[in-house]
């Protein structure tokens, strides 16, 4: 946050590799602090281990996904206050042109700039005043961590992979090694969606939509929308799934996401649509939710003992999945980019198909039957996995 006032490339290159390197682990250690905290707690009491873990992500992500309404608050308030509407003479004219120039049909880096005259750089006092905020809430956020949370090791039970101070080479070893899981493999689909559905709303919704069609001090209210179906849904998502079963839930995801992208690869925005934008903005708030708790939750389940590995696999992941839409965002359209997370989506679904059912038959036999599920149901006398 501290190189956005003096954004240049040998300034903003290197920032960006400490974000990466600082948050990767920050990440895996907030979902093993998640697994294992919620492990314990389902010890002390008659709650199925998936249940618990399911709903403590949903607690953590209602309150990740509120970062969205403050922020983008914050954002919209500094970026829009004192800014007069631009009057519009001939308001069909613009309207038609925005049209056809904005939404599937953008196409980033090769459009002409005349085109979305909506695209327009706030002034550099404004991005400092909104940095200087940020740098602060992250100041804040720090000093909480550090004098505020628990050590993992008070919630030591005998387990036999996380929070037992294995050296980063060991941990690093379990993490390549369970690439070779035919679980690990069939999720990693899901996974890199979830990363290049999230960079494709920050970054070519919010441009190929919002601004270039609303203008960009609109993003922020837009994305207020996006944190608060968000949070809320990360927040019943964990009653829901008591209720219906995890299957139901992703299975809603998916049609959800699905009806979502096939209707901007049709929609023409316009600046009098504005409850259409948020309308988007919100049911993809509604289905990132489903996929973060429910995807994260199956991670950890699937592999007991071994969270660091399981997590760090599923950052790494989702990562990649977030730099490959960011890589070659600016060279597609965005009608292109549409069509390519409908098929990462569609082939996510698959792999997570099959782990369902490959865990259905080795639940009908109690002497294959897979570990999170025993956890789950409390049929384990292994304490290493309680």
């Amino acid at each position: 946050m501290a190189a956005q006032f003096y954004p240049k490339f040998y300034t903003m290159i290197p920032a960006g590799l400490m974000v990466g390197i600082g948050g990767g682990p920050l990440w895996c250690a907030k979902c093993t602090y998640l697994t294992v905290v919620a492990d314990a707690y389902a010890s002390l009491t008659d709650i199925a281990a998936d249940v618990l873990v399911t709903r403590f992500f949903g607690v953590f992500f209602m309150f990740y996904q509120m970062a969205q309404v403050w922020g983008n608050l914050i954002s919209s308030a500094v970026l829009s206050y004192g800014i007069e509407a631009i009057p519009t003479n001939s308001s069909v004219l613009n309207s038609t042109v925005v049209a056809e120039a904005c939404g599937a049909n953008f196409c980033g880096a090769t459009s002409d700039a005349s085109d979305s005259p909506k695209l327009e750089r706030p002034p550099d006092e404004r991005i400092y005043l909104i940095s200087g905020i940020y740098l602060c809430c992250m100041i804040v956020a720090s000093l909480i961590v550090a004098f505020g949370v628990d050590s993992l090791t008070r919630y030591d039970r005998g387990r036999s992979g996380s929070a037992t101070g294995q050296s980063g080479c060991k941990l690093l070893a379990v993490t390549l090694n369970l690439l070779k899981e035919k679980n690990q493999i069939l999720i990693l689909p899901m996974i890199m969606f979830i990363g290049a559905e999230q960079a494709f709303l920050f970054a070519d919704y919010n441009a190929s939509f919002v601004s270039c069609a609303w203008g960009i001090s609109n993003i922020g209210y837009v994305m207020i929308c996006f944190g608060v179906t968000n949070a809320i849904a990360a927040l019943g998502t964990g009653s829901i799934m008591k209720l219906t079963g995890r299957r139901v839930l992703m299975t809603v995801a998916f049609l959800l996401h699905l009806a979502i992208l096939i209707f901007l690869l049709r929609w023409k925005p316009t600046p009098e649509q504005s409850s259409i934008f948020f309308l988007m903005s919100g049911l993809w708030g509604l289905c990132d939710a489903m996929w973060l708790v429910q995807v994260n939750a199956l991670s950890g389940l699937l592999f007991p003992g071994k969270e660091e590995a399981a997590f760090s696999n599923f950052r790494l992941w989702e990562s990649t999945g977030s730099v490959i839409t960011y890589a070659y965002s600016p060279y597609l359209c965005t009608q292109t980019k549409l069509y390519c997370l409908i098929g990462i989506m569609c082939l996510g679904i698959v792999g997570y198909g099959v782990i369902e059912y490959t865990q259905k038959i080795e639940r009908s036999d109690p002497e294959s039957k897979p570990d999170f599920e025993l956890v789950a149901n409390g049929e384990t006398n292994d304490t290493t996995k309680l």
